[in-house]
Protein backbone atom coordinates (compact mmCIF):
# COMPACT_ATOMS: atom_id res chain seq x y z
CA UNK A 1 0.00 0.00 0.00
CA UNK A 2 1.60 3.30 -1.05
CA UNK A 3 2.41 5.82 1.62
CA UNK A 4 1.06 9.33 1.30
CA UNK A 5 3.44 12.19 1.87
CA UNK A 6 1.75 14.27 4.51
CA UNK A 7 2.14 17.99 4.63
CA UNK A 8 5.26 18.64 6.65
CA UNK A 9 5.66 21.87 8.55
CA UNK A 10 8.07 24.11 6.71
CA UNK A 11 7.70 22.66 3.24
CA UNK A 12 6.28 24.84 0.49
CA UNK A 13 2.78 24.41 -0.92
CA UNK A 14 2.24 24.08 -4.66
CA UNK A 15 1.16 27.74 -4.85
CA UNK A 16 4.23 28.87 -2.96
CA UNK A 17 6.49 26.83 -5.26
CA UNK A 18 4.86 28.36 -8.33
CA UNK A 19 5.30 31.86 -6.86
CA UNK A 20 9.00 31.23 -6.15
CA UNK A 21 9.48 29.92 -9.69
CA UNK A 22 7.69 32.96 -11.10
CA UNK A 23 9.77 35.40 -9.03
CA UNK A 24 13.12 33.80 -9.86
CA UNK A 25 12.89 32.46 -13.43
CA UNK A 26 16.62 32.90 -14.10
CA UNK A 27 17.74 30.75 -11.19
CA UNK A 28 18.67 30.87 -7.54
CA UNK A 29 21.92 31.00 -5.57
CA UNK A 30 22.84 28.42 -2.96
CA UNK A 31 22.46 31.02 -0.21
CA UNK A 32 18.96 31.95 -1.42
CA UNK A 33 17.93 28.26 -1.38
CA UNK A 34 19.26 27.81 2.14
CA UNK A 35 17.55 30.99 3.33
CA UNK A 36 14.19 29.95 1.83
CA UNK A 37 14.18 26.73 3.85
CA UNK A 38 15.81 28.02 7.02
CA UNK A 39 13.27 30.88 7.19
CA UNK A 40 10.57 28.19 7.31
CA UNK A 41 12.28 26.24 10.09
CA UNK A 42 13.49 23.42 7.81
CA UNK A 43 16.95 22.10 8.60
CA UNK A 44 18.96 22.80 5.44
CA UNK A 45 22.48 24.07 4.76
CA UNK A 46 24.83 24.72 1.87
CA UNK A 47 26.62 21.49 2.83
CA UNK A 48 23.31 19.62 2.44
CA UNK A 49 22.74 21.29 -0.93
CA UNK A 50 26.23 20.21 -2.09
CA UNK A 51 25.59 16.66 -0.83
CA UNK A 52 22.33 16.46 -2.80
CA UNK A 53 24.18 17.65 -5.93
CA UNK A 54 26.98 15.11 -5.40
CA UNK A 55 24.42 12.32 -5.02
CA UNK A 56 22.77 13.36 -8.27
CA UNK A 57 19.55 14.45 -6.58
CA UNK A 58 19.93 18.04 -7.80
CA UNK A 59 21.50 19.55 -10.91
CA UNK A 60 24.80 21.38 -10.68
CA UNK A 61 24.95 25.15 -10.66
CA UNK A 62 26.05 27.19 -13.64
CA UNK A 63 28.66 29.90 -13.23
CA UNK A 64 27.31 33.36 -14.00
CA UNK A 65 29.81 36.21 -14.35
CA UNK A 66 29.22 39.40 -12.42
CA UNK A 67 29.48 42.75 -14.20
CA UNK A 68 32.40 44.90 -13.22
CA UNK A 69 36.11 44.52 -12.96
CA UNK A 70 37.35 41.62 -10.83
CA UNK A 71 33.84 40.72 -9.63
CA UNK A 72 34.18 37.03 -10.44
CA UNK A 73 31.21 34.73 -10.86
CA UNK A 74 28.64 32.95 -8.76
CA UNK A 75 26.84 29.66 -9.01
CA UNK A 76 23.20 29.79 -10.00
CA UNK A 77 20.94 26.75 -9.73
CA UNK A 78 17.85 26.23 -11.87
CA UNK A 79 14.84 27.39 -9.88
CA UNK A 80 13.45 23.84 -10.04
CA UNK A 81 15.87 22.87 -7.24
CA UNK A 82 13.45 24.36 -4.71
CA UNK A 83 10.68 22.04 -5.92
CA UNK A 84 13.09 19.10 -5.94
CA UNK A 85 14.35 19.80 -2.39
CA UNK A 86 10.73 20.05 -1.25
CA UNK A 87 10.09 16.63 -2.76
CA UNK A 88 13.24 15.12 -1.24
CA UNK A 89 12.38 16.45 2.21
CA UNK A 90 8.85 15.08 1.87
CA UNK A 91 10.15 11.65 0.81
CA UNK A 92 12.53 11.63 3.77
CA UNK A 93 9.54 12.04 6.11
CA UNK A 94 8.45 8.63 4.81
CA UNK A 95 11.73 7.09 6.02
CA UNK A 96 13.24 6.86 2.55
CA UNK A 97 17.02 7.04 2.55
CA UNK A 98 18.90 9.42 0.29
CA UNK A 99 20.14 6.39 -1.65
CA UNK A 100 16.58 5.16 -2.23
CA UNK A 101 15.53 8.64 -3.30
CA UNK A 102 18.55 8.92 -5.61
CA UNK A 103 17.81 5.57 -7.24
CA UNK A 104 14.20 6.58 -7.90
CA UNK A 105 15.25 9.98 -9.33
CA UNK A 106 18.00 8.65 -11.57
CA UNK A 107 15.69 6.41 -13.58
CA UNK A 108 14.50 9.43 -15.59
CA UNK A 109 16.56 12.34 -14.31
CA UNK A 110 19.69 11.57 -16.34
CA UNK A 111 17.69 11.69 -19.56
CA UNK A 112 16.20 15.02 -18.52
CA UNK A 113 19.67 16.46 -17.95
CA UNK A 114 20.91 15.16 -21.32
CA UNK A 115 17.89 16.60 -23.15
CA UNK A 116 18.28 19.96 -21.43
CA UNK A 117 21.99 20.12 -22.25
CA UNK A 118 21.28 19.19 -25.88
CA UNK A 119 18.64 21.93 -26.16
CA UNK A 120 21.04 24.48 -24.67
CA UNK A 121 23.78 23.47 -27.12
CA UNK A 122 21.36 23.64 -30.06
CA UNK A 123 20.16 27.10 -29.00
CA UNK A 124 23.79 28.28 -28.86
CA UNK A 125 24.50 26.88 -32.34
CA UNK A 126 21.41 28.62 -33.72
CA UNK A 127 22.44 31.91 -32.09
CA UNK A 128 25.97 31.56 -33.50
CA UNK A 129 24.63 30.88 -36.99
CA UNK A 130 22.27 33.86 -36.79
CA UNK A 131 25.22 36.00 -35.73
CA UNK A 132 27.25 34.79 -38.71
CA UNK A 133 24.40 35.53 -41.11
CA UNK A 134 23.88 38.98 -39.64
CA UNK A 135 27.62 39.73 -39.85
CA UNK A 136 27.42 38.72 -43.53
CA UNK A 137 24.82 41.41 -44.16
CA UNK A 138 21.71 39.21 -44.06
CA UNK A 139 18.52 40.36 -42.37
CA UNK A 140 17.77 37.88 -39.60
CA UNK A 141 15.26 39.75 -37.41
CA UNK A 142 12.41 37.37 -38.28
CA UNK A 143 14.62 34.34 -37.73
CA UNK A 144 15.86 35.78 -34.44
CA UNK A 145 12.29 36.23 -33.20
CA UNK A 146 11.43 32.67 -34.25
CA UNK A 147 14.58 31.30 -32.57
CA UNK A 148 13.75 33.18 -29.38
CA UNK A 149 10.18 31.87 -29.38
CA UNK A 150 11.35 28.29 -29.97
CA UNK A 151 13.94 28.60 -27.20
CA UNK A 152 11.26 29.85 -24.79
CA UNK A 153 8.98 26.93 -25.70
CA UNK A 154 11.85 24.46 -25.27
CA UNK A 155 12.69 25.81 -21.82
CA UNK A 156 9.03 25.60 -20.80
CA UNK A 157 8.89 22.02 -22.03
CA UNK A 158 12.05 21.10 -20.09
CA UNK A 159 10.57 22.63 -16.95
CA UNK A 160 7.44 20.50 -17.34
CA UNK A 161 9.50 17.38 -18.06
CA UNK A 162 11.60 18.03 -14.95
CA UNK A 163 8.46 18.30 -12.82
CA UNK A 164 7.11 15.10 -14.37
CA UNK A 165 10.45 13.42 -13.65
CA UNK A 166 10.10 14.38 -9.99
CA UNK A 167 6.63 12.88 -9.86
CA UNK A 168 7.74 9.68 -11.58
CA UNK A 169 10.57 9.31 -9.11
CA UNK A 170 8.23 8.45 -6.29
CA UNK A 171 5.64 6.26 -8.01
CA UNK A 172 5.55 2.91 -6.31
CA UNK A 173 6.84 4.24 -3.01
CA UNK A 174 4.56 7.19 -2.24
CA UNK A 175 1.74 9.29 -3.58
CA UNK A 176 3.05 12.74 -4.38
CA UNK A 177 0.77 15.54 -3.41
CA UNK A 178 0.72 19.00 -5.02
CA UNK A 179 1.88 20.38 -1.70
CA UNK A 180 5.10 18.36 -1.84
CA UNK A 181 6.21 19.70 -5.20
CA UNK A 182 5.03 16.79 -7.28
CA UNK A 183 2.50 18.55 -9.47
CA UNK A 184 3.04 19.80 -13.00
Amino acid sequence: MPLAIHKQAGLFSARELEEIERRLPLGISAQQVVTLYQDRGVKFSEATLRKYVQLGLLPTSKRIGSKGKHRGSRGIYPITVVRRINLIKGMMTQDMTLEEIRDSFLSVHNGVIQASDALDALSERIADRLGQLEAGGHSVSGLSRDASAVHKLAMGLMKKIDKLSSRLAVIGSTNVSRDQGGST
